[in-house]
């Protein structure tokens, strides 16, 4: 199936690694122009030159790091500076520190919401007028199935993703008309480097082998493993296809079946 791409321009945050290294690589495989983001120079320029050895779409980078004053400003820039414009905006941030909500530090929960709720809303705010004066746009935001089913290790994630459910959806309905589409995706447990840190922090917590930590987590998933990467990428780039032109206002999950809600 084509899914439309090819020439679109997709900034993906967050990417130097995990889940938007992953959304990346699928909308290049499809032939968009992708501009990832991340501090870490030397992951984004192997993932670019990666990405740009494949030779469907291509791929550029800038190094930046998200909790920066002047994050949102600088993305927005290096968006029209590097690929002449977004198309295609898929909002990622890395997590809060994992604990129960009730010992949360007041003072990291604003520091995140900051990073997680304000950045995403900044961003998004900057590059959604030229979606919209183009007549064609997708916003993708990553979240958390915690925003359905919360997750008792992650109460920090949980409120915060939880803010962006509500600012999504009501976006949605403003520039649906436009030809600007805006959903969230959910990750479950997707082998990513960052889950290996929560099954790390879970083995510690329960005096667990990680491999046991692990093992106890995949027994809760229905189909009896962790994701793939590249499984949350192709369900991203569908989002961003012409066929996913009507489907906005979403929350789509991508957890295996570990949601027991219907």
């Amino acid at each position: 199936m084509d899914l439309g791409l090819t020439g679109k321009r997709a900034l993906v945050m967050a990417s130097s690694r995990g889940l938007g290294l992953a959304c990346a690589e699928a909308l290049a495989a499809e032939g968009a122009h992708v501009l990832l983001c991340g501090r870490s120079t030397d992951r984004l320029q192997a993932a670019a030159d990666a990405i740009n050895g494949r030779g469907a779409g291509r791929a550029d980078f800038v190094t930046l790091d998200l909790t920066a004053a002047d994050a949102a400003e600088t993305l927005a820039r290096q968006g029209e500076a590097v690929l002449g414009g977004v198309d295609i905006l898929v909002n990622n941030t890395g997590g809060p520190p994992p604990g129960r909500m009730a010992d949360a530090d007041l003072a990291v929960m604003a520091a995140q919401f900051q990073t997680m709720v304000m950045t995403v809303a900044d961003v998004t705010a900057r590059l959604l007028p030229g979606m919209r004066e183009r007549g064609w746009g997708r916003i993708i935001t990553i979240g958390s199935s915690g925003v359905i089913q919360p997750i008792p290790t992650l109460g920090l994630s949980n409120a915060l993703r939880s803010a962006l459910v509500g600012w999504s959806k009501s976006l949605s309905n403003d520039v649906a008309a436009d030809g600007v589409t805006v959903n969230m995706l959910l990750p479950g447990r997707i082998h990513t480097e960052r889950v290996d840190e929560l099954d790390a922090a879970a083995a510690n917590r329960t005096g667990q082998s990680v491999d046991e930590a692990r093992a106890a987590s995949r027994a809760t998933i229905p189909a009896g493993r962790y994701g793939r990467v590249e499984e949350f990428g192709a369900v991203a780039a569908f989002l961003a296809s012409e066929q996913a032109s009507y489907v906005t206002g979403s929350l789509l999950r991508c957890d295996g079946g570990a949601i027991k809600s219907v």
